[in-house]
């Protein structure tokens, strides 16, 4: 983001996926959870875009949360961070807006634990849970697992925003989804936007900003 958030390399540096999930946090939204917040990558794009939110991260490993405390430092931010399973958390708070890059890949996990071998529909509806009324939940997610993610959405968001975000190849690399909880619009499907998009990554827009100059 042009050198707006700072992140020190760690156990888990995190992608452009981080981007592109807090640049399609919807204005107006308070207090936010960041679900699996590993090293703050996601949390800390998205107060680069609003300085005001109340950000509040959870994630399994302390290990991560001790590099996000410190990242949130080193961007001057104060970030109240959860050791806890999302999957598991007992709580009734609730947040204007969940956001969630999640343990999407199917694999052999990697040292630092994250990305791998997640139940993608337990994980969406938990962190739906935490989503006050009219709230909006938030992810991305690899192509290839959406519909787990959208058939969860379906039962509880209406007005879901589906943006494909395309690589090298024809078909979509990953895909951004958002839904609004208990209401009952209807879904929209926008043409897809390249992974490498300056624009988001490099100058700092919001998805919002971004459709409205197309």
């Amino acid at each position: 983001m042009g050198g707006r958030v700072r992140i020190m390399r760690g156990r888990y540096n995190p992608t452009s996926d981080a981007v592109w999930l807090a640049a399609f946090l919807p204005n107006g939204v308070k207090t936010v959870l960041d679900a699996g917040i590993g090293t703050g990558g996601a949390g800390l794009c998205a107060l680069a875009h609003n300085k005001d939110i109340q950000l509040t991260g959870i994630d399994i490993s302390p290990e991560m949360l001790a590099e996000c405390a410190r990242n949130a430092a080193l961007n001057n931010h104060d970030v109240e961070l959860i050791n806890a399973d999302i999957t598991t958390w007992r709580t009734a708070r609730t947040f204007d807006a969940v956001i969630t890059n999640p343990p999407y890949f199917r694999g052999t996990p990697a040292k630092h634990n994250a990305h791998h071998n997640a139940d993608l529909a337990l994980w969406t509806r938990k962190c739906i849970a935490r989503v006050r009324p009219r709230g909006y939940f938030c992810t991305i997610v690899s192509a290839d697992r959406i519909s787990d993610v959208i058939a969860e959405m379906n039962h509880h968001c209406g007005d879901i925003t589906i943006i494909p975000l395309f690589g090298a190849k024809q078909t979509a690399e990953r895909v951004l989804l958002r839904g609004r909880i208990g209401t009952r619009g209807a879904s929209m499907l926008h043409s897809g936007l390249p992974m490498n998009y300056d624009p988001v990554l490099r100058d700092g827009l919001t998805i919002s900003d971004t459709l409205a100059t197309l």
